[in-house]
């Protein structure tokens, strides 16, 4: 369960990088893109801290950890993506690169879990045990909603 906010949060920005690149084509600046996804996360992380009612210090000391954690995650989906990409990109892909791709695929939560487990230690020297379970809920509260957002800009076109 503590995963589902980090895995949402990853499939997030896949789609929001995949919407960037679209705009990229139509001559948009990468730079918009980095700029996008700079600001989500700014927005992510005021949200964050609003509802786990931290202090400026906490803050300061917090952010800088949560933003590494998010760093840890997405570069271990990245390369499971990447390796799933390598084999649907081929008709070639013998029973050793899907095996392969699947084992990426499925270890990534395990990796995502240790990597949230060894922040987890990290973040309690910094937040209360009632901010800790604020934390849960709050990454819960943000990924639904900007999947509701989406939901609704769907609904509009």
């Amino acid at each position: 369960m503590r995963r589902l906010p980090l895995i949402a949060l990853a499939a997030l920005l896949m789609c929001c990088s995949s919407v960037a690149s679209a705009k990229d084509a139509a001559g948009k600046s990468r730079s918009n893109r980095s700029q996008w996804t700079q600001e989500m996360l700014d927005y992510k992380h005021d949200f964050i801290a609003e509802q786990t009612e931290m202090t400026q210090a906490q803050r300061e000391k917090f952010m800088p950890l949560y933003e590494a954690m998010e760093k840890e995650v997405y570069a271990a989906h990245r390369t499971a993506r990447e390796q799933a990409r390598k084999v649907s990109s081929t008709t070639k892909a013998s029973e050793q690169d899907y095996a392969t791709a699947a084992r990426a695929m499925s270890q990534v939560k395990v990796k995502e879990g240790e990597i949230e487990g060894r922040y987890f230690e990290k973040f309690s020297k910094i937040l209360s045990k009632k901010q800790m379970f604020q934390l849960k809920q709050a990454e819960l509260k943000f990924t639904r909603q900007m999947i509701s957002s989406r939901g609704n800009k769907k609904k509009k076109k």
